[in-house]
């Protein structure tokens, strides 16, 4: 039987996190010492298009990625950064941010609204095709 709901478990990491509106965001975005990090599916990205510039960090990966400790670890998250993440709506930011916070990688926020906010507001994009196999 589930116990805590996504909704409940968002909130909660809402609690304890930073959250940037589209607008606070987009004031950020291209400033020196701050990573936008992409936690969309790849096939998001291809349908919906990409932030210019934003690291590409599959959410199901993410933890693996960040931990110094992984054989999959990225030094991009080593950099000592401010790390924005966003999803499509804000949710799995959200929860991403969170976990990320509680690994101990600071500082971090995510984006209220997610990529859909950010499109909406005129934050920059760009189209992102497939790679195709050689």
């Amino acid at each position: 039987m589930i116990t805590k709901g996504i909704t409940q478990l968002v909130a909660e990491a809402e609690a304890e996190i930073e959250t940037l509106s589209v607008d606070d965001a987009i004031a950020l975005y291209g400033q020196t010492g701050v990573t936008f990090v992409d936690l969309r599916d790849i096939r998001e990205l291809w349908r919906d298009g990409a932030m210019p510039g934003a690291l590409h960090a599959p959410r199901g990966m993410l933890e693996f990625w960040v931990d110094p400790e992984s054989p999959y670890a990225k030094k991009a998250f080593a950099s000592g950064d401010r790390f924005v993440f966003f999803c499509a709506g804000g949710l799995r930011s959200a929860l991403a941010a969170k976990t990320v916070q509680d690994m101990g990688l600071t500082p971090v926020a995510h984006i209220q609204g997610g990529f859909t906010a950010w499109k909406k507001a005129g934050g920059p994009t760009e189209t992102k095709e497939p790679k195709v196999p050689r």
